[in-house]
């Protein structure tokens, strides 16, 4: 089967849901534009976070254009909560999400249009927003001697909660948000653990108020409109010294080590000798962008990303990349949906007076 739509957005998080509520202004779902997901249910990455992420631990979760977003009691957990919000939001604005659908190759037509290929069928589009985030590619480092590792690893992306880890010997490397939240959350039940990063932690006391977030941003927007890949987020803003965090390294719950240089049956091993004995390793690395689909495309420059003029690809003025880069944060997803739209509507020449009948203001 084969659909035609002016314009097509991959992913129905944060970013997807942005874009897609833009849209609804100026196109008709599924003849204007179709947006596909390939999660089983609404709420984007949200829905796969584990029970323990609370709105207390949680970084920010920031309101879709449009619709206010719930405060419930601080310990509830994010996961449930915020995936209902965006189901909410997808009847609110008739955005009529198709899922799951699964988008295996983006290719370009002999008539400039786009060619979406999916399990589900094919879609023919102008305009292509891509918002597939980072979920979905969690990032394992390679170690001499991992294949072997007679305990259990893990990514982030599995941790479901504390109390897998009772009793064990517990090494966590990363040195981000998510690092640590598991180091505090894990600390109390675990014989042991241990802390390990590439690099000395970043700590950042004070607020972080809308001047050094700027600044953040536009640090990643350089690399990206080099074409470069983005940093980490937390690479770049560092780790806030909340009251708990700073409880933890008072305790010596955050002790960081070095990295070590291999990894053997029965723990972690460096070169010079020494050797911490551990039976499970969670590796907090994060993730990189999902892209994969769009390699056709051939978007990526030499420096391995791809070079970025807002949320334009800079080779491609048919193809928006949100949620990427400086938009993955949710309030920057926010508004890279509404760039990214003014700039299609541009692109695509349907201004205010071209808007399609019936379709929301």
């Amino acid at each position: 089967m084969q659909r035609e739509v002016e314009v097509a957005v991959i992913g129905a998080g944060q970013a997807g849901l942005s874009a897609a509520y833009f849209l609804r202004r100026h196109f008709e779902p599924e003849t204007g534009f179709v947006v596909l997901d390939h999660a089983p249910h609404a709420g984007g990455a949200w829905q796969f976070r584990w029970p323990t992420l609370t709105f207390e631990t949680v970084n920010g979760v920031y309101r879709l254009p449009g619709m206010d977003v719930p405060e419930p009691d601080p310990s509830t957990p994010v996961s449930g909560v915020i995936a209902r919000y965006f189901a909410d939001y997808e009847r609110e604005f008739d955005l009529r999400v198709r899922r799951p659908v699964s988008v295996a190759a983006v290719r370009s037509l002999p008539d400039k249009r786009l060619e979406l290929v999916t399990d589900q069928g094919t879609w023919i589009a102008r305009a292509l927003v891509n918002a597939t985030g980072t979920w979905e590619r969690p990032f394992w480092p390679r170690y001499a001697g991992q294949d072997h590792f007679n305990g259990r690893q893990l990514h982030t992306a599995q941790y479901r909660g504390p109390w897998e880890f009772e009793g064990r010997r517990v090494a966590v490397v990363g040195g981000g948000i998510s690092a640590i939240q598991h180091l505090m959350e894990i600390a109390p039940l675990a014989a042991s653990t241990h802390w390990f990063t590439r690099r000395e932690p970043r700590w950042r006391s004070g607020d972080f108020n809308p001047d050094r977030g700027r600044e953040a941003v536009a640090m990643v927007e350089e690399r990206v409109r080099r074409g470069l890949r983005p940093q980490s987020v937390i690479s770049v803003t560092g780790v806030p010294l909340t009251p708990a965090i700073r409880a933890a390294r008072e305790s010596g719950v955050l002790v960081r080590s070095p990295m070590f240089d291999a990894i053997t049956p029965e723990g972690l091993r460096w070169d010079d000798g020494r050797f911490v004995p551990v039976d499970t390793i969670l590796w907090a690395t994060g993730f990189r962008a999902a892209l994969d689909h769009l390699a056709p495309l051939k978007l990526r420059g030499p420096g391995g990303g791809i070079v970025m003029d807002g949320t334009r690809v800079a080779a491609d003025p048919r193809v928006h990349l949100v949620g990427y880069g400086p938009t993955a944060s949710t309030v920057g997803a926010n508004r890279a949906g509404r760039a990214a739209v003014s700039e299609i509507r541009e692109f695509l020449g349907v201004g205010p007076a071209a808007a399609r009948a019936g379709a929301r203001v």
